[in-house]
């Protein structure tokens, strides 16, 4: 995998992860991360150049294992992420630890571990946001304050990492038709509305945008809404 920019992809599995991996995959080798190995087995196959990429993020001693044998890296794509909705006064310090450990910790560590690689290959960090990590609205603290804190590293990175090479793109998504989406408009006891929300494609096509610039461009901030139908 070594004739073309090498990019990993957290959360490969589906939604918006698996769309990146196909919106990549005609100018990218990929590495598919994710916890089931079958269902990344299985997108691999549909791909170019891709291999599954089997690893909990949220176990650093195997993550510092499977990083470990990644010399070079263009592109990390963080599209892994939990959503928990409900009122502060309801929201438990399990649902906030697990909410942060996935969405914010687990993102810098597995960035941290492959700061090498992508400093090697003059890289590029795009981290899946939301609309959320603009604004906070009720029942969405927890989830609101890890896309915040998501943002933070975001910036911090970019400015640290600049001297090296590296690119950092914030992309912040509206209702996207995803899994994720389906529970959340459960949680909310509300209708899940496909035809309403952004499609995964499209967001991946912005990712996609960003990567492959120019290499004078650096989209440091992508927000994405849908466009109304009614």
């Amino acid at each position: 995998m070594a004739s073309r920019p090498v990019a990993l992809i957290t959360g490969a599995t589906r939604g918006i992860g698996a769309a990146v991996a196909h919106a990549l995959s005609p100018t990218h080798d990929l590495l598919l991360g994710g916890r089931d190995k079958a269902r990344l087995d299985a997108l691999a196959a549909e791909l170019r150049s891709a291999r599954a990429w089997p690893v909990e993020l949220t176990d650093f001693a195997a993550l510092a294992e499977a990083t470990a044998a990644i010399p070079r890296l263009d592109v990390l794509v963080h599209s892994a992420g939990v959503a928990h909705l409900g009122h502060v006064a309801e929201t438990s310090a399990r649902v906030w630890r697990e909410t942060l450990e996935v969405n914010v910790v687990a993102v810098a560590e597995l960035t941290r571990l492959l700061l090498p690689a992508l400093r090697a290959a003059r890289g590029h960090v795009v981290l899946i946001n939301s609309g959320a990590g603009i604004r906070a609205n009720p029942n969405w603290g927890a989830y609101a304050a890890s896309k915040f804190a998501l943002r933070a590293f975001a910036d911090t990175l970019r400015a640290e990492e600049e001297s090296h090479g590296l690119r950092v793109t914030s992309v912040h998504p509206g209702r996207t038709a995803t899994d994720m989406q389906r529970a959340v408009r459960a949680q909310e006891e509300g209708e899940y509305e496909p035809e309403e929300y952004l499609r995964p494609e499209s967001v991946a096509a912005a990712v996609a945008t960003a990567v492959n610039a120019s290499p004078d461009a650096h989209l440091t901030e992508v927000v994405i809404r849908p466009r109304a139908t009614r």
